[in-house]
């Protein structure tokens, strides 16, 4: 197999990649990186010096790829105007969802003397305003940018996912919580949730996750 993904299953920015893996029905190798696992951390260095995941490796063209892959559904679209903003709110949930969301969940896992209520809230708040702001987006999209999935919404799914068990979405927020489930029923996302069960034991938020995901259907 071509394809190589250095992951871990909890993880939101893994998700992000999983998902356009999955839209595109791209077969990789999944490789769960244990970073406190000498062999394992050099495997991952070696292809990624910084020692982050996602990593996605190409072994046919012996290269590292960041976070998409070409395949017949273009997820970052053809049109360079649309390409633009689908990269724009592709950074947006990473930066502005998924940032302040791993600040909350970060700081849960700290003892309790080294916590930061201040920089929590803050997180909290946050996300408030984010999600402010993609109630007003989504006045007019299906999806992130316009009638057509793309990238964008390959960052928003697991961003919001996680982001929900920070800050629930409030009663008023009507076209952000329908996007939302709009994703949640793509077979992509449910494929990365079923991924992620087995682990979700380990989420230090896991009694905020809707009871939904933390059974498989069927």
């Amino acid at each position: 197999m071509d394809l190589t993904l250095y992951l871990h299953p909890l993880a939101s920015f893994c998700h992000k990649v999983m998902l356009a893996l999955y839209e595109n029905d791209t077969p990789f190798e999944p490789r769960m990186v244990d970073l406190g696992d000498p062999a394992a951390s050099a495997e991952l260095r070696a292809h990624w010096p910084v020692g982050k995941i996602p990593v996605l490796y190409d072994r046919r063209r012996g290269r590292t790829i960041a976070e998409t892959y070409p395949g017949p559904v273009p997820l970052i679209p053809a049109d360079p105007e649309h390409a633009l903003q689908a990269r724009l709110w592709d950074r947006f949930f990473d930066l502005y969802v998924q940032g302040p969301m791993q600040k909350v969940v970060g700081d849960r896992l700290r003892p309790e003397d080294q916590r930061d209520r201040y920089g929590v809230d803050e997180a909290v708040a946050a996300l408030g305003t984010a999600y402010e702001m993609l109630e007003r987006q989504l006045a007019s999209e299906r999806w992130a940018i316009g009638d057509e999935l793309s990238i964008a919404d390959c960052a928003a799914a697991p961003a919001l996912f996680y982001a929900q068990t920070v800050r629930p979405f409030a009663a008023s927020q009507t076209r952000l919580s329908a996007y939302f489930e709009r994703l949640s029923e793509r077979r992509s996302f449910k494929r990365v949730i079923d991924d992620a069960r087995p682990y979700f034991v380990h989420f230090p938020l896991r009694d905020a996750l809707a009871p939904r995901f933390l059974q498989a259907e069927g």
